[in-house]
């Protein structure tokens, strides 16, 4: 493959789109924490953001040839048939948007980083943040949680206190509550967070 081969600007990011199965440049620049400005400026400049595709081909398991230049398949039928089909498991993926949980498909996982005690994973996405969630666990206690509070739906770190009470920890926010002022929707098994 040569540099020249390389296709930025709107080509790379319709593929990311499609990889992703995003319709809006918006939905791309909330995935990775951009501006639509930058992502404006990959268009108008043709840049090539070397960085996001990688991480998108990873994240996908689209073909990286594919993604970065528009040559070959969508998927790398060498690389399917490499993958060992037991040993991975389909994870509903669910977007936690505005405080709403949004089916997205699936998400295939190493068997290995489950665990046989979970009743139902998903994996749930919000912004740079996502985790592996049993949500099959709703027994509340002392750990990380996805909650519904009010009727709205996100991520908290949970301890419990005398007088049957928890001491509620998000973001941007810290609060005490009866136990039954929340429902608890699923325990959280993994977290994963991109640093880049």
């Amino acid at each position: 493959m040569r540099l020249d081969e390389l296709e930025g600007g709107k080509a790379v990011l319709g593929r990311m789109l499609q990889a992703y199965g995003f319709s809006m440049q918006k939905e791309l620049g909330d995935r990775f924490g951009l501006s639509s400005g930058t992502i404006s400026t990959w268009v108008r400049r043709n840049y090539f953001p070397g960085d996001v595709v990688v991480v998108c081909a990873l994240d996908t398991g689209v073909s990286l040839r594919w993604l970065a230049t528009g040559q070959g398949a969508m998927h790398d039928n060498q690389l399917a048939q490499r993958v060992d089909v037991e040993k991975t498991s389909e994870l509903a993926k669910l977007r936690l948007r505005g405080g709403a949980l949004e089916e997205e498909g699936g998400w295939a996982v190493d068997a290995s980083l489950l665990d046989t005690s979970l009743a139902k994973p998903a994996y749930i996405v919000k912004g740079h943040h996502s985790w592996i969630i049993d949500l099959g666990s709703v027994n509340i206690g002392n750990g990380r949680w996805l909650l519904d509070i009010d009727g709205d739906v996100d991520v908290y770190d949970v301890a419990r206190i005398p007088g049957n009470r928890l001491k509620i920890t998000g973001l941007a926010t810290t609060f005490d509550c009866g136990v039954d002022e929340v429902t608890a929707l699923g325990q959280v098994f993994i977290t994963l967070d991109r640093n880049l």
